[in-house]
């Protein structure tokens, strides 16, 4: 039996994706009210495809339970914040999931960690624990660092079709683990040391954030001087060995715009190319905020109620808010004193900033400039009722739009 610790994000649809491959699996959670909602079958975030998967699990006997399992094999899947002021992972939630396995695990337990982790975390966090207890890690307990690759809206095609890495201390455990992953995983999966492991997923992501930063400062910098970025990169990109990322509003979701602040935060002094691209990405929605006031005075337009956000989600087509550009810009202007500003996102159902309208008709009637900030295929379908609207479209897909009402970033 896995006993899988976390039921969010990437805990639930790992759950079910080892329930579905003819696992015995149990689900744990604290959260009382989530374990009751998916013993009756609900689900408490929307993403492609899971409510079938959730059907085909239950039929396979899958359970939920706030209580942790005694068993032989646990997957950790918690929550791993970054403190702001120091910028280093924050492992209070793994922790103390790790000690509630120790306190009903087997004798020769094996601990999957699928939490984003820093570099020597397992070593300064994890066998510590451990140790307190009179434990041997590699007798009493295997441990093993599987980081997660998947990203919300596509999550179950990525957890079959994308290669995995697998961190362990014995390679006899690690191949061990890379079987159970087979169950439903197709891609290649590599076995490795844990620190491997450990950095490879917070490279992975800073690789992706660098890249976007070089993206939006070119942005900034051709905004600067009157020049079409989208023309340029789409040249630019005409080279062969040449592939530059197109800008946005910011960087959102808990992995890019989070995982980079590990390296800062463990690594100060050599990190200085991260830290520098993740300046850029958090100063995107303030670039956001100095567009829309360059429009508005074009426009004569003093009223801030008159501005709509299209977008709550980090991402298109995905009701995830974690760390959400729109989110980022709401704060600002909210200490800017810039207060009123509307807002809409067709796939958050419920009602969790300021000034969110719930109906994209009622949104609409609302505003005249409209601030696209996520790329839901929604607003591509409504060209015709935003039409009318000045639009700054930060993701450039409304290039149908006149090019009187239309601006960019």
């Amino acid at each position: 039996m896995i006993n899988v610790i976390g039921l969010g994000y990437i805990g639930l649809p790992t759950a079910l994706m080892f329930a579905r491959s003819g696992l015995k699996v149990v689900g744990t959670d604290n959260n009382k009210q989530l374990v009751k909602l998916l013993t009756e079958g609900k689900l408490t975030f929307d993403e492609n495809g899971l409510e079938e998967l959730l059907i085909e699990a239950q039929a396979n006997g899958i359970e939920f339970s706030t209580e942790y399992q005694k068993t032989n094999t646990y997957l950790l899947a918690v929550p791993t914040p970054y403190i702001k002021e120091s910028k280093k992972l924050d492992p209070k939630y793994v922790i103390s999931a790790l000690n509630s396995v120790l306190d009903v695990c087997k004798d020769g337990a094996t601990i999957i960690i699928e939490s984003t982790i820093t570099p020597g975390t397992i070593d300064k966090f994890i066998r510590p624990e451990i140790k307190k207890r009179n434990l041997v890690t590699g007798e009493d307990v295997h441990l093993v660092h599987a980081p997660e690759r998947i990203i919300p809206g596509n999550m179950i095609y990525e957890l079959e079709n994308n290669p995995r890495t697998i961190g362990a201390d014995s390679r006899l455990i690690g191949n061990e683990l890379k079987s159970l992953y087979s169950k439903f995983c197709i891609a290649d999966i590599v076995v490795t040391d844990i620190r491997s492991a450990e950095m490879s997923k917070i490279v992975e992501n800073t690789f992706r954030d660098v890249n976007i930063a070089f993206a939006n400062e070119l942005a900034k910098i051709c905004r600067s001087d009157d020049m079409d970025i989208y023309e340029i990169i789409k040249i630019a990109n005409m080279h062969p060995r040449v592939n530059i990322l197109q800008p946005g509003p910011g960087v959102g979701g808990h992995c890019i715009s989070v995982d980079p602040w590990f390296l800062v935060g463990d690594y100060p002094g050599l990190a200085n190319l991260i830290l520098a691209a993740r300046k850029i990405n958090d100063s995107m929605p303030q670039h956001v905020l100095s567009r829309i006031r360059d429009i508005m005075r074009e426009h004569y337009i003093k009223d801030v109620s008159k501005v709509g956000l299209y977008g709550l989600a980090y991402k298109e087509n995905v009701d995830d808010t974690r760390e959400s550009p729109t989110l980022q810009l709401l704060q600002s202007m909210d200490e800017h004193l810039a207060f009123g500003v509307k807002v809409y996102d067709p796939f958050v159902k419920e009602r969790i900033v300021d000034h969110q309208i719930m109906n994209f008709e009622d949104f609409l009637n609302e505003i005249e400039i409209l601030v696209v900030m996520v790329g839901h295929d929604h607003v591509k379908e409504n060209l015709g009722n935003i039409k009318n609207k000045l639009i700054l479209d930060t993701k450039n897909i409304l290039t149908e739009i006149e090019s009187n009402k239309l601006y960019y970033i």
